[in-house]
């Protein structure tokens, strides 16, 4: 296992201080976002397209400080109806492009969520009632998901780079058996981004999924879920900002604030018994830390649970 950053958890620093500091943490990996809902702070997609010699300046500065290039992350909602969509499509092709020019075998992104027949914005569909969700839903798939990450996956295919999905809510592939009938139909190129945190609050089991999804992992975010107190009055469901964090059901939290050592331990070994021994990237969205504390604290705690 090695450990990495999503840069975009320091994307108040300038590329180059970011790279110092996972430098100093001795990590070994660095993904970096590209657009969409990432701010792309730290590179230009256009203009490293367009220019050989500023990708090799990248790629120079990152190799300086001992890190390789886990990932790029393009994620967003290519089916969203409209120019919004429209945008987010566009940024995941390009990504694809620079990913094969970079040398990057791997993109992060997202499944995306139509609307259904008419819509002008998304609908995430998690119950077969009333009625009308599952005819929504069976369209959703069949003019919408599957037509899109067929073309997708073989433009990846022919670039060389896997598209590594991440099971989220408020997207069409958001558990196991979401992602294997997108798998089924679009084959091998589409794989997981797999991203605990987001099972612990839809409340399933991390560990029992990797179990499901063994030979399909291609990429990992280090993150953490810590479930409070109004989860038991108000359900893990909750729409309130992430900020403040106090009167939430659950919140992002730096690795170990959420589940314990012993749940990392056993994370770990899962994703080495389902074939996974790569880079664990360090995705911080802990918002009661500041950056540099809550990733050193996910570093303590990934370094503990790799060496046990």
């Amino acid at each position: 296992m090695k450990l990495g950053l999503y840069s975009d958890g320091l994307g108040h620093l300038p590329l180059v201080d970011c790279l110092d500091f996972c430098r100093q943490r001795a990590l070994q990996c660095i993904e970096l976002g590209t657009g969409n809902w990432s701010e792309a702070p730290h590179i230009a997609l256009a203009s490293l397209l367009a220019s050989a010699s500023r990708r090799d300046e990248l790629l120079g500065g990152i190799a300086a400080r001992g890190l390789t290039i886990s990932a790029l992350n393009c994620s967003g909602n290519p089916l969203h109806p409209g120019a919004v969509g429209e945008q987010h499509r566009k940024t995941i092709a390009d990504s694809i492009v620079l990913a094969a020019r970079l040398g990057v075998g791997r993109i992060v992104t997202m499944s995306g969520c139509p609307g259904g027949p008419g819509d002008s914005h998304a609908n995430w569909i998690v119950t077969s009632w009333p009625p009308e969700a599952r005819d929504i839903l069976a369209w959703q798939w069949r003019e919408q998901v599957i037509p899109y990450w067929i073309e997708l996956a073989a433009m990846a295919r022919d670039h060389g780079v896997r598209l590594c999905l991440e099971m989220h809510g408020t997207q069409c592939v958001y558990n196991v058996e979401t992602f294997d009938r997108l798998r089924e139909a679009t084959g091998e190129s589409v794989g997981i981004n797999f991203d605990p945190s987001h099972l612990l609050w839809m409340g399933a089991d991390p560990i029992a999924a990797v179990g499901r999804l063994a030979g399909s992992i291609f990429h990992a975010h280090a993150k953490d879920t810590r479930l409070e107190a109004m989860a038991a009055i108000n359900s893990r469901l909750d729409a309130k900002p992430v900020m403040p964090v106090e009167g939430r059901s659950w919140n992002f939290v730096a690795v170990g604030r959420g589940q314990d050592a012993s749940f990392w331990r056993a994370l770990i070994a899962a994703l080495r018994r389902a074939g996974y021994d790569d880079v664990l990237s360090i995705e911080n969205e802990d918002y009661a830390l500041s950056a540099a504390d809550a990733i050193d604290a996910s570093i303590a705690c990934l370094r503990g649970a790799i060496a046990a």
